[in-house]
């Protein structure tokens, strides 16, 4: 008898695998530290292939309906697998430079981040309230840790306790919506929740407040406006490859426990929580873009990038449903999932140029630090060219089409101000992104030293530029993809 469904292998393997690296990294002296980078990468890929093997054509169902493994969420998984993956190879050198793999700390950076990426599949899978508030809690936690890894930073520290303090408030906000709905409808699973709340007999109001708290927690996850704060101090003082970690796979996570809660169990509510994600976009595509150009450190230009770019993709989510009809929900809503991909694609290549830049003793973390890169390397510098262009949304890269499929679900339901007001906020985005470029190819380098970085990070890194540039000429695979696994998750 199968005690274990297949489904469910991913979850348990990772899990057994993170025990099994924090006892062996116990016994590993500080110059054999690569062996627990190693199984790490091992326990990825080898998750990898559980996820495909259980990946079917129809959504399956588990632990009484708490747990559901669809055709989005292994979508999602592979990618976050990738995500984490990368960030190991991108971080391997900085980590190892600063001591974040050795003696006292030991292999806790990557067991911590597999405990973070174990949330996040819980997230992604979750089709129970308190489910999903467990893996969002497992990933939060581990990301708080590895924010004040480095107990002798001063930034650092602060990062930790200001996350720490703001992700404890904003679970409070989502637990109290949970509690609400619960009361409202009698019900913790996302299907009955829906079933319930369509119901005439259902109690509005508290359904209403109940929502409200949701999306405040949810917009915290997503660090958009007015729930920002944390971001920029968190991603300037967070060790670059944790601020790496934060910028990826977690947004995946944050995409689908939007879509779960939202979509899935609210959507008899549709028109209440469109209105409520329509005035965070606006505010986070506006606050993001134009706070962004007056910054210096180039981590945090990036963060207040990404709040404008998680404005954008809400702006799929507002987009599901206009005057009733719903024939357009599936495209709108994968063009967010396409368009969250692709966030989490370019900001991993950006995030490893800044660690490519960076040496023990020195961190590339401000504008001034890529003057004259081209100089220094013609490849790493078009490599950023391009990912810059990307996030700017210039054609021909991946970008450009992630924004495309955005603003024409956004007009498709006539709400054409909205897409113009996109538009507009980013073109005044494209203003530090272009900087950046001006940057590196018309200023004199101030740091003339050799890049020297292991071969792994710098193919990884060329692989990831190239990607978002091929996949922005031929974007249709993975947008049919992420269409696919939408309408699947939608009809079951």
């Amino acid at each position: 008898m199968n005690l274990i469904p297949p489904s469910l292998y991913p979850e348990v393997f990772l899990l057994l695998s993170i025990c099994a690296i924090l006892l062996i990294d116990m016994f590993l002296s500080d110059d054999k530290r690569n062996v627990t980078y190693a199984l790490s990468l091992l326990s990825l890929g080898v998750c990898g292939v559980l996820t495909m093997n259980a990946t079917s054509g129809t959504s399956v169902y588990l632990s009484n309906n708490m747990f559901v493994s669809d055709a989005m969420s292994n979508l999602l998984k592979m990618f976050s697998y990738i995500a984490v993956g990368v960030t190991f190879i991108y971080g391997r050198q900085y980590a190892t430079d600063r001591g974040m793999t050795k003696g006292m700390l030991g292999g806790e950076f990557y067991t911590l981040a597999l405990f973070a990426l174990l949330g996040q599949m819980i997230m992604i899978s979750g089709n129970n309230l308190l489910i999903i508030y467990l893996g969002l809690e497992l990933m939060s936690l581990a990301l708080y840790a590895l924010v004040a890894l480095r107990r002798d930073h001063t930034e650092s520290t602060e990062a930790a306790m200001k996350y720490f303090v703001l992700g404890a408030l904003a679970s409070g906000f989502l637990l109290y919506g949970i509690s609400m709905l619960y009361g409202a409808t009698g019900t913790l699973n996302l299907n009955e929740m829906a079933r319930i709340a369509a119901l005439a007999t259902a109690n509005k109001t508290i359904l209403v407040f109940g929502i409200v708290f949701l999306v405040a927690g949810l917009a915290f996850k997503l660090g958009v406006v007015p729930f920002h704060m944390w971001v920029p101090d968190v991603y300037q003082g967070s060790p670059t490859v944790v601020t790496l970690l934060l910028g990826g796979a977690p947004k995946l996570a944050a995409f689908a426990i939007t879509f779960r809660l939202l979509v899935e169990g609210l959507f008899p509510q549709v028109l209440d929580w469109q209105q409520m994600l329509m005035v965070l976009a606006v505010m986070s595509m506006a606050i993001g873009n134009i706070t962004a150009i007056a910054q210096t450190n180039l981590k945090r230009m990036l963060a207040y990038s990404t709040i404008s770019q998680m404005g954008f993709m809400l702006l799929g989510f507002i987009s599901g449903v206009s005057n009733g009809n719903v024939n357009l929900a599936g495209e709108a809503y994968s063009a967010s999932m396409f368009y969250a991909i692709t966030y989490v694609m370019t900001t991993l290549g950006s995030f490893g140029v800044i660690l490519l830049l960076s040496r023990a003793g020195f961190e590339a973390e401000n504008i001034a630090d890529l003057k004259g890169l081209n100089k220094r390397s013609k490849w790493f510098a078009f490599i950023m060219l391009l990912l810059m262009f990307s996030l700017a949304g210039i054609p021909p890269l991946m970008g450009f089409y992630a924004k495309l499929s955005v603003l024409t679900s956004v007009v498709a339901t006539g709400q054409v101000w909205l897409a113009v007001a996109a538009v507009l906020f980013s073109l005044i985005g494209a203003f530090y992104y272009l900087r950046i470029v001006k940057v590196m190819y018309f200023d004199e380098p101030v740091d003339s030293s050799p890049i020297v970085a292991h071969a792994d990070l710098k193919l990884v890194l060329s692989v990831n530029g190239l990607a978002v540039l091929v996949l922005g000429i031929v974007p249709d695979t993975l947008l049919q993809s992420c269409i696919a696994a939408i309408r699947s998750t939608i009809a079951s």
